[in-house]
């Protein structure tokens, strides 16, 4: 049974950094594409950065030379290393796991996944 565990979250000050990171277990990491994904209330759920099998990434614009996806194999975790934080990155950041292929354009949709983490709160204060 796959399962992911996402941790790192927490609160911090605009301009500081936090890294996340994404447990997985119940399959091999190297053969998912994997991705981070945000929610606020009242907001649908948000792509921020994926990575899939052959290593490639793709990032939101919103996020662009902020954040880093990267993913180690060898322990099946993945993370989001997440640097110049802005009040506006304040969401509940998901991990998710996708085995079945998927175009590269669906890769920062939530369509793009077949499983989730239960999330980790990120709060960024001004």
């Amino acid at each position: 049974q796959v399962q992911l565990v996402e941790s790192g979250g927490g609160s911090v000050q605009a301009g500081g950094s936090l890294r996340l990171s994404c447990a997985a277990s119940g399959f091999a990491g190297s053969g998912y594409h994997m991705g981070w994904f945000r929610q606020t209330p009242g907001k649908e759920r948000e792509g921020v950065a994926s990575i899939d099998r052959d290593g490639n990434t793709r990032y939101a614009d919103s996020v662009k030379d902020r954040f880093t996806i990267s993913k180690d194999n060898a322990k099946n975790t993945l993370y989001l290393q997440m640097d110049s934080l802005k009040p506006e990155d304040t969401a509940m950041y998901y991990c998710a796991a996708g085995l079945l292929w998927r175009p590269m354009s669906w890769l920062l949709l939530p369509k793009g996944y077949n499983s989730w983490g239960q999330g980790t709160q990120v709060t960024v204060s001004s």
